[in-house]
């Protein structure tokens, strides 16, 4: 499969996941209908977006090593195309490093007493003793590790190919890590690049709101109701929490 079409079929599917989602959790209301709305934006835009490149930042908690590979991966999980800025474009890995400095990162709101069972069944849900910052110090290290260990070089210097190969094995579980399941850390890597993609830029993500723009969501406006019901196209710019316009 060619990068191109492996890019465009990573996108498709994003956009289908993230705009089906409230439409499934809220069912027939009319916040539904919106969803849909912004399920049909996605499919008929055919606009060119204007290129985009995120802001200067330093990470904060993130090594520059580490930094790199977010920086990388990001690019990867949700590339840029012709329909906009991709993940790196829309400052996603420095949501994350901001992420690191927040409560959720440390685990403080979660249970984290034994006992721990890393082959209990998914349904009972996480089972490691490690929270998001440790999930993502081990991760990036065995990453590093095992990328350099099938092609030489560290996942940062590696071709897009490779990256995407190497991003396929971690997600599956076929890449043995030494501290943590590969999986384990490619699903918080994955979210948290969703999550930066559509969070409000405030947070440092979906800079220039770029992640609205694509599916079609109106952000922080007041009051948007009289739309709702329509099952068309918003066919206002979505606005940040500060008041900033796409």
């Amino acid at each position: 499969m060619s990068q191109e079409k492996t890019g465009s079929t990573r996108r498709d599917f994003l956009l289908r996941t993230i705009s089906l989602a409230p439409a499934v959790a809220i069912g027939g209301s009319g916040i539904g209908s919106l969803a849909l709305a912004a399920e049909a934006q996605a499919k008929q835009s055919n606009v060119p977006a204007a290129p985009q490149q995120a802001k200067d930042y330093q990470p904060t908690w993130f090594t520059r090593e580490e930094y790199a590979f977010l920086q990388a991966a990001a690019a990867r999980l949700i590339p840029a195309d012709e329909r906009g800025p991709g993940a790196l474009e829309a400052g996603v890995p420095e949501y994350i490093d901001r992420q690191m400095n927040t409560p959720y990162a440390t685990g403080n709101n979660w249970y984290m007493q034994g006992p721990f069972d890393a082959d209990a069944d998914p349904a009972l849900g996480y089972q490691l003793p490690l929270v998001p910052q440790q999930i993502y110090r081990l991760g990036l290290a065995d990453a590093d590790d095992y990328a350099t260990a099938q092609h030489g070089k560290v996942f940062a210097e590696l071709s897009a190919s490779q990256q995407d190969a190497l991003l396929q094995a971690f997600e599956s579980g076929s890449a043995e890590f030494k501290q943590l399941p590969a999986k384990v850390f490619f699903s918080y890597l994955l979210q948290n690049t969703r999550e930066g993609f559509f969070s409000d830029p405030v947070h440092g993500g979906n800079q220039g709101m770029v992640g609205w723009t694509l599916i079609g969501f109106p952000g922080a406006r007041a009051d948007f109701m009289d739309w709702v019901e329509r099952g068309e196209q918003y066919p206002f710019p979505p606005v940040s929490i500060r008041g900033e316009r796409a």
